[in-house]
């Protein structure tokens, strides 16, 4: 399945979207690795503790791009989501550009109340943030699309590392949102 904005790409990038949308997988050797980092994320969430939902996003991180043998990114967990007509910023992906590393940003309340972003919604955009620099350094994809096969990869990602915790976690009072 492709997306509508497809139609609008030149030959070669419908090539690099094709090929990112047929890629729907990302094996992680060290998946069992990152389950301690995901309840800390948990407990952290809960706790409200920015610094230590930044520490656990950046072990997660630093076990995803070791396990995959790609260069590190840095990890920021901001307060409030930033936001303006076309909506909520939820996290933010910037290629290294001339810095030393790239950068993941993510904001850890929501625009409106002020909460705390639900874990499963805050997990996953962390990895979906990871899998634009996976595009760019494993898949070697000369642009990241969101394509079909991008959210397969998120969720298989996600899958890996949740594993046995997400059943635990659910039991602690079920606040896991699936």
């Amino acid at each position: 399945m492709v997306f509508s904005y497809y139609n609008k790409l030149s030959a070669a990038r419908k090539r690099i979207y094709r090929k990112s949308d047929g890629t729907v997988s990302i094996a992680l050797p060290n998946a069992e690795d990152l389950r301690g980092p995901v309840v800390e994320l948990h407990e952290a969430l809960q706790a409200e503790d920015r610094f230590r939902i930044e520490d656990s996003c950046r072990k997660i991180a630093a076990g995803i791009t070791a396990g995959l043998s790609v260069t590190p990114v840095r990890v920021s967990v901001l307060a409030v989501r930033p936001a303006g007509s076309w909506g909520e910023l939820h996290g933010l992906y910037e290629t290294a550009g001339g810095r030393a590393a790239a950068r993941v940003t993510l904001w850890m309340r929501t625009v409106k109340h002020k909460r705390v972003v639900a874990f499963r919604s805050f997990l996953r955009t962390l990895l979906h943030e990871l899998c634009h620099h996976i595009d760019y350094e494993l898949l070697e994809l000369a642009e990241s699309y969101h394509t079909e096969g991008f959210y397969k990869r998120e969720s298989s990602l996600y899958h890996q590392i949740t594993g046995s915790v997400k059943m635990a976690l659910q039991e602690q009072k079920g606040t896991v949102d699936d």
